[in-house]
């Protein structure tokens, strides 16, 4: 049984953060190119399906983020679904500064974008909104291409930690 309802001044926010973590995300890379041609990309947990027609997704930035300036300048961003044997990626998005891209295996999608390979769904994307979301900005975009295939275990983030589903099994098509 789940404890009484906590509101008001009783919101911590380490403990919301921890309920909040109840649900499990896939973890995605989100990568741009900024204006002087340098390629950007990051962890991304927020990343959501907004509608099917027309095609629309979501994700959310920090606005304390180093890299916010960059995609909301950027017409562009792709989202790359990493996959469980993919941490390094994850742990390597997920740390600030430096060249994230040295030595990871990508691909420039047809807007310009990086997508990594080995991933187990990209999304192509072009900004088409900004919303202001507390201590964060939400970025929409409209898929302009997309792929997919079934075959590694998703990584996922549930709880503050990071692993995979316990069956590619699981992940069944559904119409």
């Amino acid at each position: 049984m789940l404890p009484e309802l906590k509101s008001g001044a009783a919101l911590d926010p380490k403990d919301f953060r921890r309920a909040l973590g109840c649900f499990a995300t896939g973890v995605t890379v989100v990568t741009t190119v900024a204006e002087d041609g340098r390629l950007v990309g990051l962890t991304a947990n927020s990343f959501s399906s907004v509608s099917i027609d027309p095609p629309l997704v979501l994700w959310s930035l920090a606005k304390s983020s180093p890299s916010l300036a960059t995609f909301e300048k950027s017409g562009y961003f792709g989202i790359s679904v990493l996959a469980e044997e993919q941490l390094d990626l994850c742990n390597r998005f997920a740390s600030p500064g430096g060249n994230k891209f040295a030595g990871v295996d990508y691909r420039m999608s047809e807007h310009g974008v990086p997508l990594l390979e080995g991933a187990l769904a990209h999304f192509e994307c072009a900004r088409s909104a900004i919303y202001p979301g507390g201590d964060h900005v939400i970025l929409v975009g409209k898929v302009l291409a997309y792929a997919w295939g079934l075959g590694p275990v998703p990584l996922l983030f549930c709880q503050g930690q990071l692993s995979g589903v316990s069956s590619p099994a699981a992940l069944q098509k559904t119409a």
